[in-house]
């Protein structure tokens, strides 16, 4: 009797914990899986198509690493009511801030550009020319944030989150070798080559995105979640990480399959779809269909994370739930990004792919210096009382601080070597 009398309370904060989840449901998760954008997907595509299996270790340092970044900038929203950039010009002053949001910018609009590429190489698949796709998707990202609210934003960036699951699907039909990618997922390997740092830099700078931490406060402090919320706010931040590399993890396997006679460096994500077609063609469609909505997902994102972060750090009034005239900088700056994005793309011969690989290569580059800002700000007593860092978490930000700066002068090192010996 005891156990039956005891079932209904503990079935009810089993429900109360599950509700306020799905309330908390949304920044964490967004922002994680928005990760799996087109530079993403041409940087693992990249990886697998070159180096077959063996970068695949990576993602498990590179998850660890994502969910401590994730967790500490969500905490810090939840604890103090505040985005990063409004906490750095806080602490560190408006030089330091304005200096920050200039490097955040220029990172921001190659990623910007990088996203419209995507839709220009998904929708050529189909056979739409980007000078018909590029305009259509930038006036559709521009309406979705000017004329939608929070809640209805986040509804539909919540059903994109679903569409990645045809990347899984696309890496089963290709039928990789699975016994080859269950060891490389274990097994560093470490090579003093250019293309290859070059290559795990980008992917630490696709998955942990500078703009991830900035958009990802400032949508916490958005959606209104506090410390009593944080409990269930924290595992969808976790759970967003994981299944961001789990869908990083397919398409390098994917692409590892599809070029395992004959690796080489594609050109574009558009050939990594294509040589998914003669071993099945679902999964080209899907690869297609994924790169499409990564791609529409992400430069909806970008826009907003920049003009949160700069809005908030330069301290202008900034979020969706606030009409024109009440944040003109922050839609100004939106609509200025979007706009500029969509005409360098759509200019005659622009080199979309380098530009999406450029900007993952820049994003690794900013990454340690926000990072840095980060862990100083978190350790502040008198910002975060009893939630600063536990060390284990600092020790993971500072590894990755270190590793980061380690791989960009190992690359200009060899890069330097390079061309004397030229």
């Amino acid at each position: 009797m005891a156990a039956v009398a005891g079932s209904p309370p503990i079935l009810q904060r089993w429900k109360r914990h599950l509700l306020v989840f799905l309330a908390v449901l949304g920044p964490g998760f967004i922002t994680a899986m928005v990760d799996n954008d087109s530079g993403g997907i041409l940087t693992y595509s990249q990886a697998g198509a070159r180096w077959g299996y063996l970068p695949l270790w990576t993602l498990l340092p590179i998850t660890l690493a994502l969910i401590v970044s994730q967790e500490m900038c969500s905490r810090m929203g939840a604890v103090t009511g505040k985005g990063l950039s409004d906490l750095i010009r806080e602490e560190f002053g408006l030089r330091v801030t304005f200096g920050i949001m200039a490097l955040l910018v220029l990172a921001n609009l190659t990623n910007v550009i990088a996203e419209f590429s995507g839709v220009a190489i998904a929708l050529d698949l189909f056979g739409v020319s980007k000078f018909i796709s590029v305009p259509i998707v930038a006036a559709f990202v521009w309406f979705l944030a000017v004329k939608g609210n929070y809640d209805r934003v986040e509804k539909i960036f919540l059903f994109a989150c679903s569409i990645f699951v045809v990347y899984i699907i696309a890496g089963i039909l290709i039928k990789p070798d699975w016994k080859q990618a269950m060891i490389y997922s274990v097994k560093p390997k470490l090579m003093l080559d250019g293309e290859y740092i070059t290559m795990l830099i980008a992917m630490v700078g696709t998955t942990i995105a500078p703009w991830m931490q900035f958009y990802q406060q400032s949508a916490v402090v958005e959606k209104g979640i506090t410390t009593k919320e944080y409990g269930e706010s924290r595992v969808e931040v976790i759970v967003g990480c994981i299944l961001t590399s789990v869908i990083a993890f397919f398409i390098i396997v994917a692409c590892a399959g599809a070029y395992r006679d004959h690796p080489t460096n594609i050109d574009s994500a558009k050939d990594a779809a294509l040589a998914l077609k003669p071993f099945a063609q679902y999964a080209f469609l899907l690869f297609s269909a994924g790169l499409l909505n990564a791609s529409v997902f992400a430069a909806c994102i970008l826009p907003l994370s920049t003009s949160y972060s700069v809005c908030e750090g330069l301290g202008f009034e900034s979020g969706v739930n606030k009409r024109w005239n009440e944040a003109p900088i922050f839609y100004w700056l939106y609509t200025l990004l979007i706009v500029v994005s969509a005409l360098i793309v759509i200019t005659p011969g622009f080199q979309m792919v380098k530009m999406i690989l450029l900007s993952q290569v820049l994003n690794g580059m900013l990454l340690p210096f926000i990072l840095i800002f980060m862990i100083l700000l978190i350790n502040k007593h008198a910002l975060m009382k009893e939630w600063v860092n536990p060390r284990v978490y600092n020790f993971v930000a500072w590894a990755t601080v270190v590793i980061v700066i380690g791989m960009t002068m190992a690359l200009t090192t060899i890069s330097i070597i390079h061309r004397n010996d030229a």
